[in-house]
C-alpha cells in the first residue's frame, strides 16, 4: 500500500510540476502546514479523551462502568471470561466515543483471549462491532472538520448516530443469522 502511495504523490508531483513549477513549493509547503495542524488537532482530542479514561479508571468508575455492561455482554459474546468481557467492553466503550485508534490494544487482547479460549464467535462479533463500530459520540470526525474550518462541525451527529445503530444491529443480527446455521449444519 506504501508503494501505491509513494507513486501517485510521484506521479502528481511531476505532473504538478510539468504544468505548473511556479506552485509546486508553495502547494507541497500549504499541504505539510494543512497535515501539521489536522495532526495537532486530533492529538488534543486524543489527549483528552485518553486522559478522561485514565481518571475513569483510576477513580473506580471505569471498573464500575463495565460491570454494569457485563451481563449485556455475557449474552452479546456469548463469553462467561471477565477478563476478555471486560477488554471487549473496554473496547466498545472507547469505539462509543469515536476514538477508532484507542481502543485497539484493548480489542486484540480481547480477540486474543477469546481465540484462545476456542470462543470464535465472540472474537467474529467482536469484530463484527469493531467494524461498524457504533458512535454515541463521533469526537475524532468532529475535530477533524473543526480543524478544516466547518462553521457547524457537530451537524454529522445525528446522521453519524442513526448510521452507525443500524449497521452494528445489522451486523449483530446477520453474525448471529449465519452462526446459527453453522451450528445446525455441524449437527
Amino acid at each position: 500500500m506504501n508503494g501505491i502511495f509513494g507513486a501517485v504523490f510521484l506521479l502528481s508531483a511531476l505532473l504538478f510540476l510539468i504544468f505548473d513549477p511556479d506552485g509546486f513549493l508553495g502547494a507541497l509547503l500549504a499541504g505539510g502546514q494543512k497535515a501539521a495542524t489536522l495532526s495537532l488537532s486530533l492529538l488534543a482530542v486524543y489527549c483528552v479523551w485518553l486522559g478522561f479514561f485514565k481518571v475513569l479508571e483510576k477513580s473506580g468508575l471505569a471498573g464500575n462502568l463495565s460491570r454494569r455492561m457485563l451481563p449485556l455482554a455475557r449474552r452479546l459474546f456469548r463469553s462467561d471470561d471477565p477478563a476478555a468481557l471486560g477488554d471487549a467492553c473496554g473496547n466498545l466503550s472507547a469505539n462509543l466515543l469515536g476514538l477508532p485508534g484507542a481502543p485497539t490494544p484493548l480489542g486484540i487482547r480481547a480477540a486474543e483471549r477469546f481465540c484462545a479460549a476456542n470462543n470464535f464467535y465472540a472474537a467474529d462479533m467482536l469484530f463484527v462491532l469493531n467494524a461498524t463500530s457504533l458512535q454515541l459520540l463521533p469526537a475524532t470526525v468532529i475535530a477533524m472538520r473543526l480543524a478544516a474550518g466547518s462553521s457547524a462541525p457537530a451537524d454529522i451527529f445525528l446522521p453519524t448516530l442513526l448510521s452507525t445503530l443500524l449497521s452494528s444491529a445489522l451486523g449483530v443480527l446477520l453474525l448471529s443469522l449465519t452462526s446459527r446455521r453453522k451450528r445446525r449444519r455441524k449437527r
